[in-house]
Protein backbone atom coordinates (compact mmCIF):
# COMPACT_ATOMS: atom_id res chain seq x y z
CA UNK A 1 0.00 0.00 0.00
CA UNK A 2 1.00 3.57 -0.43
CA UNK A 3 1.09 6.32 1.71
CA UNK A 4 -2.18 8.19 0.44
CA UNK A 5 -3.71 4.30 1.52
CA UNK A 6 -2.66 4.03 5.28
CA UNK A 7 -3.64 7.91 5.31
CA UNK A 8 -7.03 7.44 4.18
CA UNK A 9 -7.68 4.66 7.34
CA UNK A 10 -6.43 7.34 9.34
CA UNK A 11 -8.85 9.43 8.07
CA UNK A 12 -11.54 7.14 8.84
CA UNK A 13 -10.68 6.62 12.42
CA UNK A 14 -11.05 10.97 12.18
CA UNK A 15 -14.92 10.71 11.06
CA UNK A 16 -15.16 8.57 14.24
CA UNK A 17 -13.83 11.72 16.28
CA UNK A 18 -15.96 13.87 14.06
CA UNK A 19 -19.10 11.73 14.52
CA UNK A 20 -18.46 12.00 18.63
CA UNK A 21 -18.14 15.43 19.02
CA UNK A 22 -13.70 15.06 19.34
CA UNK A 23 -10.99 17.25 17.19
CA UNK A 24 -11.26 15.09 14.25
CA UNK A 25 -7.82 13.20 14.63
CA UNK A 26 -6.96 10.26 13.59
CA UNK A 27 -4.30 7.97 13.59
CA UNK A 28 -2.84 4.52 12.35
CA UNK A 29 -0.09 2.19 12.99
CA UNK A 30 1.46 0.33 10.34
CA UNK A 31 4.21 -2.15 10.84
CA UNK A 32 4.91 -5.05 8.35
CA UNK A 33 3.22 -3.64 5.98
CA UNK A 34 0.44 -4.13 8.13
CA UNK A 35 -2.17 -1.81 10.21
CA UNK A 36 -1.65 -2.85 13.70
CA UNK A 37 -3.34 0.57 15.16
CA UNK A 38 -6.30 2.38 15.28
CA UNK A 39 -6.79 5.23 17.23
CA UNK A 40 -8.63 8.94 17.22
CA UNK A 41 -9.21 11.75 19.48
CA UNK A 42 -10.25 10.80 22.81
CA UNK A 43 -9.75 14.01 25.22
CA UNK A 44 -13.17 14.94 25.36
CA UNK A 45 -14.68 11.33 26.08
CA UNK A 46 -12.07 10.40 28.48
CA UNK A 47 -11.32 13.71 29.71
CA UNK A 48 -7.85 12.99 29.35
CA UNK A 49 -5.38 15.75 28.08
CA UNK A 50 -3.35 13.10 26.69
CA UNK A 51 -5.71 11.14 25.19
CA UNK A 52 -4.50 12.17 21.52
CA UNK A 53 -5.10 9.89 18.50
CA UNK A 54 -0.98 9.87 18.44
CA UNK A 55 -0.66 8.82 22.09
CA UNK A 56 -3.77 5.99 21.85
CA UNK A 57 -2.04 4.52 18.94
CA UNK A 58 0.87 3.88 20.34
CA UNK A 59 0.01 2.11 22.89
CA UNK A 60 -2.08 -0.01 21.33
CA UNK A 61 0.51 -0.81 19.03
CA UNK A 62 2.94 -1.50 22.14
CA UNK A 63 0.66 -3.69 23.62
CA UNK A 64 0.18 -5.52 20.10
CA UNK A 65 3.68 -6.02 19.52
CA UNK A 66 4.40 -7.06 23.17
CA UNK A 67 7.07 -4.15 23.63
CA UNK A 68 7.34 -0.23 24.50
CA UNK A 69 10.26 -0.10 20.93
CA UNK A 70 8.46 0.72 17.71
CA UNK A 71 11.90 0.59 15.83
CA UNK A 72 10.27 -0.30 12.49
CA UNK A 73 6.85 0.89 12.60
CA UNK A 74 5.29 3.98 10.86
CA UNK A 75 2.74 6.32 12.41
CA UNK A 76 -0.04 7.72 9.51
CA UNK A 77 -1.53 10.96 11.56
CA UNK A 78 -4.09 13.53 10.17
CA UNK A 79 -2.16 16.13 11.63
CA UNK A 80 1.14 17.65 12.64
CA UNK A 81 1.46 16.38 16.14
CA UNK A 82 2.08 18.31 19.28
CA UNK A 83 5.36 18.12 21.63
CA UNK A 84 3.83 15.53 23.47
CA UNK A 85 2.94 13.29 20.85
CA UNK A 86 6.31 14.31 19.27
CA UNK A 87 7.66 12.88 22.58
CA UNK A 88 5.58 10.15 22.44
CA UNK A 89 7.51 9.01 18.98
CA UNK A 90 11.13 9.49 20.48
CA UNK A 91 10.61 7.43 23.24
CA UNK A 92 9.06 4.88 21.57
CA UNK A 93 11.80 4.67 18.84
CA UNK A 94 9.13 5.21 16.25
CA UNK A 95 10.77 4.63 12.65
CA UNK A 96 8.82 6.99 10.64
CA UNK A 97 6.28 9.88 11.34
CA UNK A 98 3.57 10.85 8.34
CA UNK A 99 1.56 13.52 8.67
CA UNK A 100 -1.43 14.70 6.48
CA UNK A 101 -1.91 18.46 7.58
CA UNK A 102 0.20 20.84 9.01
CA UNK A 103 -0.64 22.80 12.61
CA UNK A 104 0.53 25.90 12.42
CA UNK A 105 -0.66 26.64 15.69
CA UNK A 106 0.79 23.43 17.81
CA UNK A 107 2.56 21.38 15.52
CA UNK A 108 5.98 19.68 16.76
CA UNK A 109 7.18 18.37 13.44
CA UNK A 110 7.62 21.65 11.65
CA UNK A 111 5.17 24.16 11.62
CA UNK A 112 5.78 26.21 15.68
CA UNK A 113 8.54 24.28 16.67
CA UNK A 114 10.83 20.82 15.19
CA UNK A 115 10.84 18.32 18.55
CA UNK A 116 11.53 15.62 15.78
CA UNK A 117 14.82 17.30 14.29
CA UNK A 118 16.89 17.83 17.06
CA UNK A 119 19.98 16.25 17.38
CA UNK A 120 21.32 15.49 20.58
CA UNK A 121 17.80 13.25 21.03
CA UNK A 122 18.96 9.89 21.53
CA UNK A 123 16.23 8.70 18.61
CA UNK A 124 15.70 9.96 15.40
CA UNK A 125 12.53 10.17 13.45
CA UNK A 126 11.99 10.16 9.37
CA UNK A 127 8.94 12.35 9.16
CA UNK A 128 6.99 12.63 5.60
CA UNK A 129 4.38 15.83 5.68
CA UNK A 130 0.96 16.84 3.33
CA UNK A 131 -0.17 13.26 2.42
CA UNK A 132 -3.94 13.75 1.92
CA UNK A 133 -3.23 17.32 2.87
CA UNK A 134 -6.33 18.81 1.37
CA UNK A 135 -8.68 16.20 2.85
CA UNK A 136 -7.18 16.21 6.74
CA UNK A 137 -7.14 19.84 6.53
CA UNK A 138 -11.02 19.92 5.61
CA UNK A 139 -12.26 17.44 7.90
CA UNK A 140 -10.83 20.00 10.74
CA UNK A 141 -12.39 22.66 9.01
CA UNK A 142 -15.22 21.09 8.68
CA UNK A 143 -15.73 20.18 12.79
CA UNK A 144 -15.26 23.74 14.00
CA UNK A 145 -17.82 25.45 11.05
CA UNK A 146 -20.03 22.61 13.00
CA UNK A 147 -18.55 23.70 16.08
CA UNK A 148 -19.18 27.47 16.05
Amino acid sequence: MLHQDWMRLALEQAQIAFAQDEVPIGAVVVYNNKAIAFAYNEKEQRQDPTAHAEILAIQKATQKLGTWRLAEATLYVTLEPCPMCAGAMIQSRLKRLVFGASDPKGGAAGSVINVLDVNKWNHRVEVIAGILEKDCIQIIKDFFVRLR
